[in-house]
């Protein structure tokens, strides 16, 4: 099968393997120890930030309030009666009925009511706090996993694992690897001022799950591996990218407009490096010394040995050899009933 050499756009790539990563990802724990009254999340669905999770039994905490409450009842009385008494004998110290330090040792009960109900305030402000965490609600908006405890079970604050884990998709990163002689190239277009767009593919490189942009370059290179990580946003609007999912990068970093570009099908390695099977006169193939540009896909950028109009053979290659003649066959013809295909594909075949 012949090809004819174009002129056409090359997007220069960096590929490379990565792994999506939540954009944030919460364990969600209690952080007050009691029974497990009830779970209000579907397991695999996604919640809100904010939304009620589960309910941990509030009696106990309830107690400790009003016992709080009380005794900063109490001591506001007291406190109040201290500052009555203060007012009455600074009355009559202004009488000269009573000695001064009466009036000092008034002052100072009264300050130290004063503590006593600041204490009192704050013991309340705590009782409420541990009581509004027997009520557990989400603190991000995410995707649930599946629970740990079921309700009936006494949960605890010390708990490693603790209820669920929230993992926010929406948006979703991925997180790769290029080798550091590439970063020079991309961190000078982030200086420029560039978003860099970055595509997420299947195992297979056969469907582009998501496309998106790069987020952030990791501040040092791996000097085992001589890489470096990046990390790029997706919006997943439609969920493609799950938490932990293997996927093919591609890193767009540039386009090279009107360049020359061959089938990398019809691109052979030999002892002298790359060539191709280009068609010459007399319907015979010479093998043509290649030098490559960047390769997009199926197509490759051609430095020097090419020129557009060439015409070259990208199938049923292994029957060829410097300096053969082919047949070249209409392809439509080559596909009519009755036809016996030869040389490939029916573009070219080897001249007999």
């Amino acid at each position: 099968m012949l090809a004819t050499i174009a002129t056409g756009d090359i997007r220069v790539v960096v590929p490379a393997l990565g792994s999506v990563v939540p954009r944030n990802q919460v364990t969600v724990r209690t952080r007050v120890d009691g029974p497990l009254l009830a779970v209000k999340f579907v397991e695999g669905q996604p919640v809100k930030a904010g939304e009620v999770l589960a309910l941990i039994d509030p009696e106990p905490f309830k107690a400790t309030l009003a016992q709080a409450r009380g005794t900063l009842a109490r001591d506001a009385a007291l406190l109040k009666n201290a500052r009555i008494d203060l007012d009455r004998y600074r009355g009559l110290l202004a009488q000269d009925s009573i000695a001064r330090q009466q009036v000092d040792t008034q002052e100072a009960l009264l300050r130290q009511y004063q503590g006593t109900v600041q204490a009192d305030e704050a013991t309340v402000k705590s009782a409420e706090l541990q009581l509004s965490y027997t009520t557990i609600t989400a603190p991000i908006s995410g995707r649930a996993g599946l629970r740990t405890v079921d309700p009936g079970n006494i949960v605890k604050a010390s708990d490693a694992a603790g209820l669920v884990t929230i993992a926010q998709q929406t948006p979703i990163t991925a997180v790769f690897a290029v080798p550091e002689d590439r970063l020079p190239a991309i961190m000078q277009r982030i200086r420029g001022g560039r978003s860099l767009k970055v595509e997420a593919w299947d195992r297979d490189m056969k469907t582009r799950l998501a496309e998106g942009s790069l987020l952030a370059v990791d501040s040092q290179i791996d000097s085992t591996t001589g890489t470096v990580k990046l990390k790029a946003e997706f919006a997943n609007r439609d969920g493609s990218l799950f938490p932990n999912q293997f996927v093919n990068v591609r890193l767009l970093l540039d386009t090279l407009a009107g360049v020359v570009v061959v089938p990398t099908a019809a691109v052979q390695q030999g002892a002298k490096g790359s060539f191709v099977y280009r068609l010459g006169d007399g319907s015979k193939v010479a093998a043509v010394p290649v030098r490559l540009g960047p390769v997009d896909g199926a197509l490759a950028a051609v430095d020097a040995g090419l020129a557009a109009g060439d015409k070259v053979v990208v199938d049923g290659l292994d029957k060829l050899k410097d300096g053969a003649q082919v047949e070249a066959i209409d392809p439509k013809a080559a596909d009519a009933p009755g036809r016996e295909k030869k040389g490939g594909n029916g573009g070219g075949r080897p001249g007999h």
